[in-house]
C-alpha cells in the first residue's frame, strides 16, 4: 500500500513524481477522502468528549438526589449518534485503503523519464551480437527439426501458449536450472523450494494484486492463485514479521514454474519459448537495510549477469524509464539478450528494487535493538534468469551450419557430458 504520509506530507512532490509514469492517478481524490475522513473521525472524537464529559456529571447528580433522566437521554443521542457515524467511517476507511492499493511506487531520482520502452537507456553490453556464416533458423524450427521441443503435443495436452521439451531438450532445461541455483548458492542465497500457489494475502504483498489480476490464474471457488514468479512466495517468508537488523541482507533463491495469462498479437512472440503461459524461472530476492539496498540492487543485477556471462550469451542492460517501470518498481534494470529470430535483443531478465513498497503492503519489518522503533525493509527481487528463454538463446546463438546445437562449456557437467544436440 502506498505510505499515506507521503501523500499526506509531500502531496506535489509524490503526484509530480507519479506523473513520469505517464498516467493520471487521480490523486485529488485521495485529498478528498482523506479530507472526509479527518472530518468523520473529528466529528466522532467531539461526541466522544461530551459524552465523557456528561457522563461525569452524573455521580454528582445522583449524590445531590437530582433528576438524571434529562442527561442519561443525552447520553444515549451521544451514544447512537457515535455508533451511526461507524459504519460511514469504515465505509472511507476501506475506500481509502483501495485507493491507495492502486496506487504505484513513485520512481526513483535515477529512472529516466520516458513513456515506454522506446525510452529505456542502455547502460552496458557484454560480448557482440552472434554472427553466422550461414542462414541462422529461429529456435521454435531447430527444436522441432531436433526432437527437442514439441508445440503440437503441448496444445493438444494444455492449448496454445505452452510447450513440451523432449529428450536432450528436457535435460537442457533442467540443466540450466540446476546451473544457475549452484550458481547463486555459491553467492549466498539460500535455495527454497516454495510452494506454487499463493493465497489473495500474499499476492497483495507483493503488489501482484490488484495491480495484475487479469494476468493471473485464479484457482476457481478458492482465493488461491497459481504464481506468477517466485518472487511471490520468496518474498512473503517474512510476512507480518519483525526481523533482527544483524540478519540483513536476507538473499534466497528458488526454481520454480511461472504461471501467466501472456496475452500478445499473433506473431513471433506466440511461437516457441519467448511468451509462454507456464515457464521455468529461477528467481533472486533480497531483504535489506533502506541504506544499503541500492547497493544491492547492483550486486543483484550482477549475479543474474554472471549466468550470462558463464553461458557465453551476448547481452545488454537497460535501466527503464519511469512510464516502463512496474507497478511495485522504484528502479528495474532490465537484461536483454541478443536473439538472432528476433534480430535485436530480448528482455531475460527484470532486476528491481521495491524500496520500502512491498514491505509496507507485507509488513516486513526489522530493528537493530529490542528498545527501536520497527522500520520497513526495502525489498529486491530478480529473474536470474528466465529459463526457456535462456535454452531458447542458447539454441538461436550455439547453432551450427549442420543444424545441431553446441552445448555452452558451463552446461557440458549437467548435460551428462554431452557437448552438443544433433539430429
Amino acid at each position: 500500500m502506498f505510505d499515506i504520509r507521503v501523500l499526506r506530507e509531500n502531496f506535489e512532490e509524490t503526484k509530480k513524481s507519479l506523473a513520469k509514469r505517464g498516467k493520471d492517478f487521480e490523486l485529488e481524490r485521495f485529498e478528498s477522502l482523506d479530507k472526509k475522513r479527518r472530518e468523520l473521525m473529528n466529528t466522532s472524537e467531539q461526541m466522544k468528549a461530551k459524552q465523557n464529559a456528561v457522563s461525569k456529571q452524573v455521580p454528582a447528580m445522583k449524590k445531590e438526589g437530582k433528576d438524571i433522566a434529562p442527561i442519561m437521554a443525552e447520553m444515549k443521542e451521544l451514544s447512537d449518534a457515535i455508533k451511526n457515524l461507524e459504519p460511514e467511517v469504515r465505509a472511507v476507511d476501506e475506500e481509502l485503503e483501495t485507493f491507495l492499493m492502486g496506487i504505484p511506487n513513485t520512481p526513483h531520482e535515477s529512472v529516466p523519464e520516458g513513456l515506454d520502452e522506446s525510452e529505456n537507456v542502455e547502460i552496458r553490453k557484454f560480448g557482440e551480437p552472434t554472427k553466422f556464416d550461414f542462414e541462422p533458423k529461429p529456435h521454435w524450427d531447430l527444436g522441432k527439426e531436433l526432437g527437442i521441443l514439441d508445440t503440437e503435443t503441448a496444445v493438444k495436452i494444455a492449448g496454445a501458449r505452452f510447450m513440451m521439451f523432449r529428450g536432450l531438450g528436457a535435460r537442457l532445461e533442467r540443466a540450466i536450472i540446476n546451473f544457475m541455483l549452484d550458481r547463486h548458492t555459491r553467492c549466498g542465497y539460500e535455495e527454497i523450494y516454495p510452494p506454487f500457489i499463493a493465497h489473495r494475502r500474499s499476492m497483495e504483498g507483493v503488489g501482484q494484486l490488484p495491480d495484475k489480476e487479469g494476468m493471473l490464474f485464479h484457482l476457481s471457488d478458492t482465493d488461491y492463485f497459481l504464481i506468477p514468479t517466485a518472487e511471490t512466495p520468496l518474498t512473503n517468508i517474512h510476512r507480518e514479521e519483525i526481523l533482527d537488523g544483524a540478519r540483513l541482507p536476507i538473499q534466497f533463491c528458488a526454481y520454480t514454474p511461472s504461471f501467466r495469462k501472456e496475452a500478445g498479437a499473433a506473431g513471433r512472440d506466440t511461437r516457441g519459448l519467448i511468451r509462454l503461459h507456464q515457464f521455468d524461472k529461477v528467481e533472486v530476492v533480497k531483504l535489506t537495510r533502506p541504506e544499503d539496498s541500492y547497493a544491492e540492487h547492483e550486486k543483484l543485477t550482477a549475479d543474474a549477469e554472471d549466468i550470462l556471462q558463464k553461458l557465453g550469451l551476448p547481452y545488454r542492460v537497460v535501466n527503464l524509464c519511469a512510464g516502463d517501470l512496474g507497478f511495485s518498481n522504484a528502479k528495474t534494470y532490465d537484461l536483454e539478450v541478443w536473439m538472432p529470430s528476433y534480430n535485436r535483443y530480448v528482455e531475460i531478465s527484470s532486476c528491481s528494487n521495491f524500496e520500502a513498497f512491498q514491505a509496507r503492503r507485507a509488513q516486513i519489518r526489522y530493528k537493530d535493538n529490542p528498545a527501536d522503533k520497527p522500520a520497513f525493509v526495502h525489498t529486491l527481487n530478480g529473474s536470474a534468469l528466465a529459463v526457456g528463454r535462456t535454452a531458447a538463446a542458447i539454441i538461436e546463438n550455439f547453432q551450427q551450419a549442420d543444424g545441431s546445437i553446441k552445448i555452452p562449456d558451463a552446461l557440458i557437467p549437467y548435460m551428462g557430458g554431452a557437448t552438443e544436440i544433433t539430429r
